[in-house]
């Protein structure tokens, strides 16, 4: 699985002009499931994401991860982060996983953070939506598992 992780002061996520989920402060989390993932890596990612320490500490570093601050974590799918610009000008998406697949894992993505304690609001998979955030920081992390 894919993600970009996106350290935010808040976000929020729309469809049709209605908001399907927003968070405070956070992770904004766009996620995308290949081809042969599994969930085992829906699970690897999640306790890879619980644990990044990209939050400031009382000294400034970051040096805390999301389980420390409190945060929620605002999870919506991507397919695009399955891209491949190798040739031309127009991205392929066929390692992405199958549409069925590919929204049974980021439904279990999702219960996996919540699982670790996480307050997890999230889009709707495969909608046309509006993603509003402000990262802070900035700090944008790409993770793949």
């Amino acid at each position: 699985m894919r993600a970009l992780v996106q350290r935010v002061s808040r976000a929020s996520v729309s469809a049709d002009g209605r908001v399907l989920g927003e968070i405070g402060p956070g992770l904004m989390i766009l996620v995308c499931a290949m081809q042969g993932d599994g969930d085992a890596q829906a699970e690897a990612l999640a306790e890879k994401i619980v644990k990044l320490r990209i939050f400031r500490d009382d000294a400034g570093k970051m040096n805390r991860a999301l389980r420390d601050t409190g945060g929620a974590a605002l999870v919506v799918s991507q397919f695009t982060l399955a891209a491949d610009t190798t040739r031309g000008n127009r991205p392929g998406f066929s390692a992405a996983a199958p549409p069925d697949e590919g929204e049974r894992l980021y439904t279990r993505f999702a219960e996996a953070l919540r699982a670790r304690g996480i307050t997890v609001a999230t889009g709707a998979f495969g909608a046309d939506m509006d993603v509003a955030l402000v990262n802070q920081g900035p700090v944008t992390i790409w993770l793949e598992v």
